[in-house]
């Protein structure tokens, strides 16, 4: 298929994706440390998500928002309430 959209954002490796239930948005995990999420309808970041001290190698969405787990040895749960 062809590519429909390049979402730019990060400053490191991309690590993981996961999709929001609702399709309309999609949650990325980072070695810069961060996670951010996107609304696919305008391939914009509406948030960045902070708080790891090391990269960011997994992400899963949640019914309350996302969980993410880093080299940092910890699990961080965030609400998105976007």
């Amino acid at each position: 298929g062809e590519c429909v959209a390049t979402l730019r954002g990060h400053s490191s490796t991309v690590d993981c994706v996961a999709v929001f239930p609702d399709g309309r948005r999609v949650v990325s995990a980072s070695e810069d440390n961060t996670l951010k999420v996107w609304d696919v309808a305008t391939d914009e970041c509406v948030a960045t998500l902070k708080g790891h001290l090391k990269g960011v190698l997994s992400v899963a969405v949640w019914p309350n928002g996302v969980i993410s787990a880093s080299l940092d040895r910890t699990l961080k749960l965030f609400a998105c309430e976007i």
